[in-house]
């Protein structure tokens, strides 16, 4: 095969699937699983980009094979003209960019996801940017595979201070890579980085925090949280690092309180609080938090407003009845510190859980705990984590403010 300058280009490594399982790849879904494969071409190495076929020969789509995850194949395209190549990377990245820049979100001092993996056209990979600073992870065989290419278009496009790897997600294990974690390009990074996170200041432990650092994720919904927080005695369950809490504080919260496990990250919320000059109005609280819950509702604390923004606690669909069992419980707690005429703003980060099952479980939670509930508005992800129409696997955060009226 020669392409348009008379090169001999070699023939790429094929993919057979098996008869009528195309179904998802002619819907433009980026996924196929281990299932649906007839035949694979020999030699094929992990991350090699292949042509999946129909058993007729009829090209489907180009896709990053790995071997080792039930996930076999992820798709870089749909185009057959299109080379999956240096450029290609650059092509879909400058997009990503574009997009957040459209949006406004790449003011110097701020943050954002400037890649959503699949949401983008580029499965497996995550950016995100705080300041001058980026963060990536690569998460499948495919972007593991561009990496190189990948930071050194980030570097053209961007100009950080610095590019530092933290692809140390359970995700890797799956795709059989290990966990990597080091600076690719650029200065290391200072070992608190601050941004602006749309309500307020924030630092962040690009090396060793959550995730690649922080949650970037409910930018839009601490601005809506905080909405309703002025003259209000908060609690803030699962802070974390405060960005929740020191945000109502910002918007006229009369005192929060912090609750989370980690006092690492806790010691970061009371240097947090101090930058955005709130420190008098904040009350940190280590412990677990549906033991803690506990002890504040035998203790008598009331509250005017509690943020529940738990982890992930869904891993999959043999975790879905325990982990909904887990929802219930810090939400029927969570209602019974509320005074009448409160508000409880709670999230579920599980895409296991959709939202129909959130509300259940949150209504009955509201009648163990014997309060009566309206739901005030929903809340999702920001619009730096887009979900493609064809990838609803992307939508994964969902949230509800509630009042509770007696």
């Amino acid at each position: 095969m020669e392409n348009s300058a008379g090169r001999v280009m070699q023939q790429p490594k094929r993919v057979v699937l098996k008869e009528g399982r195309e179904k998802s790849l002619t819907r433009r879904h980026p996924w196929v699983f281990s299932g649906a494969i007839a035949t694979t071409d020999d030699g094929l190495q992990p991350g090699d980009t292949v042509r999946v076929e129909t058993r007729s020969g009829r090209f489907l789509a180009h896709a990053a094979i790995s071997p080792a995850s039930q996930i076999r194949l992820r798709v870089w395209s749909f185009d057959e003209s299109e080379p999956i190549d240096a450029g290609f990377i650059d092509q879909r990245l400058r997009q990503a960019v574009d997009l957040r820049q459209s949006l406004g979100l790449l003011d110097a001092d701020g943050a954002c996801r400037l890649v959503f993996s699949e949401s983008d056209r580029l499965p497996g990979l995550i950016v995100d940017r705080y300041a001058e600073h980026l963060v990536c992870q690569f998460l499948s065989t495919g972007s593991q595979r561009w990496r190189e290419a990948i930071v050194d278009s980030l570097g053209r496009l961007l100009s950080p201070r610095s590019i530092y790897e933290r692809s140390d997600a359970a995700a890797r294990r799956k795709e059989g890579l290990p966990s990597r974690r080091g600076l690719l390009a650029g200065s290391e990074p200072a070992e608190e980085v601050q941004f602006d996170n749309g309500s307020g200041l924030s630092l962040v432990d690009i090396a060793t925090g959550q995730k690649t650092g922080a949650y970037l994720d409910q930018r839009r919904n601490r601005q809506r949280v905080a909405a309703y927080a002025r003259g209000r005695e908060v609690l803030d369950a699962y802070s974390y690092t405060g960005a929740f809490g020191i945000s109502t504080l910002r918007h006229g919260a009369s005192q929060v309180m912090l609750l989370d496990s980690s006092e690492d990250a806790l010691r970061m919320a009371q240097r947090v609080a101090v930058l955005n000059e709130v420190a008098e109005r904040c009350e940190l609280l280590r412990g677990g938090v549906p033991e803690q819950l506990r002890r504040l509702r035998d203790a008598g604390r009331q509250f005017d407003l509690v943020i529940l923004d738990p982890p992930k606690f869904v891993h999959s669909d043999r975790q879905l009845k325990s982990g909904c069992r887990g929802y219930k419980d810090i939400n029927m707690l969570a209602l019974g510190l509320l005074r009448p005429g409160g508000i409880l703003a709670t999230f579920s980060c599980s895409g296991h859980v959709s939202s129909d099952l959130f509300q259940k479980v949150l209504a009955g939670a509201a009648l163990d705990a014997g309060r009566e509930v309206q739901i005030l508005e929903r809340l999702g992800q920001a619009p730096d984590h887009p979900v493609a129409l064809e990838f609803p696997q992307a939508e994964y955060l969902k949230g509800l403010i509630l009042h509770v009226t007696e």
